[in-house]
């Protein structure tokens, strides 16, 4: 399977783990794992291989593995080709994630909840703001049409035994398929430097036109299985500003 920024200038760090976790680097260039991140837990579990140019994560029973990169940043493009654990992965969740660090941090979270075999993957995406959370969102990625090796901006962490990535723990983690392995390559960062700040590039100033916002809500009406801004019995006191505003 292929593979923000704050007004206050908040550096935000890109995290990914098995449990899998990263930090990315301030520049325009292709990465090198050996130079641009650092294995942050799971000793052998983690593995940076082929000069540098692939990840491995593995996750057992007695833990998970995680890698963060070596700088911070604040604008940018960040790519990474992700292959997710494959065969039964139920109750795994593997992730890649952007974060500031402080009680009122931001966050943006991708998250790939494990399956078991032939069932497809789950994306679960969740945003903070100031600290605060509760905007998730998910999506049948099995049933989303794509073309293979893709590289997309993402951010992660993969992890075991989550109460929400099992089904509420109707389905079990089978541990005799560990370790469970999931990897990263093609690390690209398209990003501006706290010092040149000025500068521009294309992404900087790119939204979404009306075909990309059509894009979007045909992937949301077609493949989303659940919706924060949706879900009125969890906010009983009225749902969340964003869902009234939103364009999408």
């Amino acid at each position: 399977m292929p593979f923000s920024s704050s007004c206050s200038k908040v550096s935000m760090v890109l995290v990914v783990s098995l449990f899998v976790t990263s930090l990315m680097a301030m520049t325009a260039s292709a990465g090198n794992f050996f130079q641009d991140f650092d294995v942050t837990f799971g000793d052998e579990r983690a593995k940076i291989l082929n000069g540098g140019q692939l990840l491995t994560l593995n996750l057992d029973k007695a833990s998970g593995s995680g890698f963060k990169s070596k700088n911070e940043y604040l604008f940018g493009r960040i790519d990474m080709q992700i292959k997710l654990v494959s065969g039964n992965s139920a109750g795994t969740v593997t992730a890649y994630y952007l974060s500031s660090e402080g009680p009122t941090h931001d966050e943006i979270d991708f998250e790939f909840l494990g399956n078991l075999s032939g069932d497809p993957y789950t994306l679960h995406t969740n945003v903070f703001s100031q600290g605060k959370g509760n905007r998730e969102q998910q999506f049948h990625l099995g049933l989303i049409p794509q073309r293979p090796s893709t590289p997309t901006p993402l951010s992660g962490t993969a992890r075991g035994l989550y109460d929400w990535a099992t089904r509420g723990g109707l389905v079990k983690t089978d541990w005799t398929q560990a370790p469970f392995t999931a990897s990263y390559r093609n690390f690209q960062a398209s990003t501006t430097s706290t010092n040149s700040l000025t500068e521009q590039s294309a992404w900087q100033t790119q939204g979404l036109d009306a075909a990309g916002r059509n894009r979007l809500r045909w992937v949301q009406q077609k493949f989303m299985v659940y919706n924060y801004c949706s879900d009125i019995k969890r906010f009983p006191q009225g749902l969340p500003a964003e869902c009234r505003r939103s364009r999408f």
